[in-house]
């Protein structure tokens, strides 16, 4: 950790799913912060996922959440989408970083902010935990009240990932204005309905 500079983790959330924007979170920590729960939000419960986020936004420097809709994620792709919600979330803390620590290995700079990708980063640095753990809760949000709208898809539970509930009630009621229809919705042996 560089010490002094405000080191900003990032991270996203959503790039997998098949319905639903992608979440991304830039969080500045204070030099020091430790908390031994706070992991890869992957490895964390649910319960241990909310009480983290009151402690992240309490205790922070600053932090930020950007997203990019389904629609601009079927025009560009979801690498880039994911590194431009990456940006939007950057671009509204309110205190400039001074270097970006980036979970994974594909980045694009930000207005010349000096960045290092780091393969597994939210199981390596707490500022890219406390990030993921950011993303993957107000994605969470998200996408349990997008589910109130279309309970048949079932998102309170699956988040919009391509679990085979999913990908049935898809296959029996067809697709929504949320799903990512550059993404492969259904097997082919699956298919029997145009979108």
């Amino acid at each position: 950790m560089l010490s002094g500079c405000n080191e900003c983790g990032c991270d996203e959330a959503g790039r997998g799913c098949l319905s639903g924007a992608v979440y991304a979170a830039a969080v500045i920590l204070p030099d020091h912060f430790n908390n031994d729960e706070l992991n890869d939000s992957k490895q964390l419960t649910e319960r241990q996922r909310y009480a983290l986020r009151e402690i992240i936004e309490r205790e922070a420097v600053a932090w930020a959440v950007g997203t990019v809709g389904p629609d601009e994620i079927d025009r560009m792709n979801i690498l880039r989408a994911s590194i431009l919600a990456m940006h939007r979330a950057i671009a509204q803390l309110p205190v400039r970083p001074g270097h970006l620590l980036i979970d994974g290995n594909r980045f694009a700079p930000y207005e010349n902010i000096p960045y290092t990708t780091v393969v597994k980063g939210d199981g390596k640095y707490m500022s890219i935990a406390a990030a993921s753990v950011l993303a993957k809760t107000y994605r969470d949000d998200y996408m349990n009240e997008l589910s109130k709208q279309y309970p048949d898809y079932q998102w309170n539970e699956n988040k919009g990932y391509p679990t085979v509930a999913h990908r049935e009630a898809i296959r029996l009621h067809g697709i929504t204005p949320y799903h990512r229809k550059s993404f492969t919705l259904l097997p082919p042996e699956q298919l029997s309905f145009e979108f």
